[in-house]
């Protein structure tokens, strides 16, 4: 539209909008009415609108010349909040008066309010609706009453729209300049660094927390800030998140920040604002990174000492034997000897002096390279690097002789120190570390056999290492078995050697099942059980797969009278196996009443306080003990009148010569008249012959068992014995 064809009031509204700052446009409302009424010729022009919302203009909305005001000027007016006005705006149309009396003749109150103001016409323009802007703008004859011409509501409408832009622009201004507050509030408030990259990776536009931890001014190139390893990392995330093959990444790095490293992880978005750039969120990971370092220590090294755990040391000594290089290497187990003295004397805030001592004293004794670990208690490891049999025995040479010159005193006791170490080679042909650590332990056991303070190099030619080598393979077989349930529960049954009883008696026997399906006897496993603290496990499987059989066979469990199982004299002194086997016993109540426990004439000499709490324990729930292997020692005499024992197994050594030897009929002899007078009954072992069993049916034993009488089976097939067809 040219300036030709604007009419003068038009131009003077856009002048006078045109030149005011659209935060403060509202106050220029105002002003525009009273250019309207003055160039339309009438005596006032008003603003109709409904109620105000937060957020929309409220201006001054009224104004008559000063001779119908008295001249109060520019004032407020109530007509938009009368009934007749209100509904005018819920329904728009025009309304073109000549006379105030043509209003309804309920309108009682809006001709009262006009005829106050003088109002002899008046004119309401149909409500517009700009944006979120709605208004209708009004005029008023007072001087006289007067029709409304087309021309006059043509230009009125013309200014009420131009008003309507106005008020519009000045609300859009108003929520564009809260909402941007209310974007810097938020985004100082936050409690993330903050920031906008640039395209030259300059940080801009950072909140309070960037500055704090990233950098203290804007434009500093991010790259510039970051540690100089991840510099290559971090810009590879940069630029595929700018080209767009991710649509967010995420990249932790070092930031160099006062002097002083941070750990942040650091989230990459695209910038929707201006292409290339990125927003970036940086959350301090610091103390995470410090408490994951602290994990990782605490996983790999030993807290006492600062060495690495057995963990660490296994791991190492697993890559070690993957690398294919063929430099030889050796393994060292060191033990101090007697060092349950310096605990049980001196205590054990000592005895982890001496261990701290130690260590510091190994790693200086090694050579630059080797590592010196602790695996457990008082026992170290030393992987020699480079390192042949020749050297192995320097080295170990060196440290028994230093540590058996290291002198420890605490709160004036003196102890004396030495250690026991084994050396075996690693051969890398070894499938795994076990049987490097287990050569290695079978050296160091030889060496303690041997009077301790020495040390042994493996040696697989000699029948000692041999010897321990073969206990230690045994325990890792068996906790393979316990793994994957490759034990059997076997049986042999106990005769009574005169009718004396219905039911039947049998012993519980074990077997282990090897992976190639050989069947090894306890004979040849259960001492490294014993030795590797593996007995009260194998005793709780033997005791739960038992019960869980009575419980599937019940009615052959029944027609047994008395079932037997053996318990290790481990398991005797465990306390928390004790605990368990209450429990089990108090669960299993309907099949207890038919065990009888067999703990060995050794368990029961040195623990006799542990077998008595057993016997109050078995008696509460009906079950028997049996001393086994009685007379292995023959010193238990004393100890049977403490006991209330219900059985006592004579030794074999005493049954499988009985008919040639008259010493062995006498002891017999002799126990059985024991157990007559004390009230126990005697089961005699090994009884491999028709002759013996005659003659201890002749010195009055009551119950036999071996091969004459049966040979072990298993389980399952308990019930072709008790019920043959």
């Amino acid at each position: 539209m040219t300036q030709a064809l604007i009419d003068p009031l038009q131009q003077t509204l856009m002048n006078l909008f045109s030149d005011t700052p659209l935060a403060t446009l509202e106050q220029h409302v105002d002003r525009a009415l009273e250019v309207i009424t003055r160039q339309l010729a009438c005596d006032g022009v008003f603003v109709l609108a409904p109620l105000t919302k937060p957020g929309h203009i409220s201006a001054r909305n009224l104004y008559l010349k000063p001779q119908f005001n008295n001249g109060q000027g520019v004032r407020e007016w109530r007509l938009g909040q009368t009934p007749f006005f209100r509904d005018l705006v819920k329904h728009p149309r025009l309304l073109s008066l000549s006379s105030v009396a043509q209003l309804p003749k309920d309108a009682l109150e809006e001709k009262q309010l006009l005829r106050q103001w003088q109002v002899k016409s008046l004119l309401v323009l149909p409500l517009l609706k700009l944006g979120d802007t709605v208004m209708a703008l009004g005029a008023v004859n007072c001087h006289c009453e007067c029709d409304w011409a087309d021309s006059f509501i043509e230009q009125l409408q013309q200014a009420q729209a131009m008003i309507a832009s106005a008020m519009e622009l000045t609300r859009i201004a108003q929520a564009l300049l809260l909402s941007e507050r209310r974007y810097h509030e938020l985004f100082h408030q936050l409690q993330l660094a903050c920031a906008q990259l640039n395209r030259r990776n300059e940080l801009i536009m950072m909140n309070r927390i960037a500055e704090q931890t990233l950098v203290h001014n804007q434009q500093v190139n991010l790259l510039e800030v970051v540690r100089e390893q991840d510099r290559d990392n971090l810009l590879e995330t940069l630029n595929m998140v700018r080209d767009g093959v991710l649509g967010q990444a995420w990249c932790e790095v070092g930031i160099m920040h006062n002097n002083d490293m941070s750990w942040q992880r650091l989230g990459l978005y695209p910038a929707q604002s201006e292409q290339q750039n990125l927003i970036l969120i940086a959350e301090d990971v610091s103390e995470r990174r410090r408490l994951a370092s602290e994990l990782s220590f605490q996983a790999n090294y030993d807290a006492l000492t600062g060495l690495p755990n057995r963990a660490h040391f296994e791991d190492l000594l697993q890559r070690l034997l993957l690398e294919q290089d063929g430099s030889p290497v050796c393994l060292a187990l060191l033990d101090l000897d007697q060092f349950r003295v310096v605990n049980n004397l001196s205590g054990h805030m000592a005895g982890d002096r001496l261990i701290c001592q130690i260590a510091e004293r190994l790693k200086l004794l090694v050579r630059k390279g080797d590592v010196v670990a602790r695996l457990s208690g008082d026992e170290f490891a030393i992987l020699m690097h480079a390192c042949n049999r020749d050297s192995a025995k320097v080295i170990a040479e060196r440290i028994c002789s230093q540590v058996r010159g290291h002198q420890f005193r605490w709160q004036g006791r003196e102890h004396k120190i030495s250690a026991s170490m084994g050396v075996a080679p690693l051969e890398r042909a070894n499938e795994d570390i076990y049987t490097v650590l287990a050569q290695a332990d079978a050296a160091c056991r030889l060496a303690k056999e041997l009077g301790r303070n020495q040390y042994q190099i493996f040696d697989e030619r000699d029948m000692r290492f041999k010897k321990f080598y073969t206990e230690m393979t045994a325990s890792l077989e068996i906790i393979d078995a316990l793994a994957c349930n490759r034990f059997q529960l076997h049986f042999q049954e106990i005769r009574a050697v005169k009718p004396i009883s219905s039911g039947m008696h049998l012993e519980i026997l074990l077997r282990m099942q090897r992976e190639n399906g050989e069947i090894l006897s306890p004979a040849v496993f259960f001492p490294a059980a014993e030795r590797y603290d593996l007995a009260s496990r194998v005793d709780r499987w033997v005791i739960d797969n038992l019960l869980r059989w009575g419980n599937a066979n019940f009615q052959l469990w029944q027609q047994c009278e008395q079932i037997s199982v053996n318990l290790s004299a481990a398991s005797l002194a465990d306390g928390e196996f004790m605990q368990w086997l209450e429990k089990q016993l108090l669960a299993e109540a309907q099949l207890v009443s038919h065990l009888c426990f067999e703990i060995t004439e050794t368990a029961m000499l040195t623990q006799v306080e542990q077998a008595c709490q057993l016997l109050e324990l078995l008696e509460a729930h009906g079950c028997k003990l049996a001393i086994d292997d009685f007379g292995a020692g023959f010193s238990s005499f004393a100890y049977l009148k403490k006991l209330a024992l219900d059985y006592v197994k004579i030794d074999g050594q005493f049954v499988v010569n009985l008919c040639e030897d008259p010493a062995d009929r006498a002891i017999v002899a002799a126990v059985c008249q024991l157990a007559k007078d004390l009230q126990f009954r005697t089961v005699a072992e090994f009884v491999e012959s028709e002759q013996i069993l005659a003659r201890l049916t002749e010195l009055g034993v009551d119950y036999a068992q071996g091969y004459c009488i049966h040979k072990p089976m298993p389980l399952e097939r308990l019930a072709s014995l008790l019920n043959p067809t």
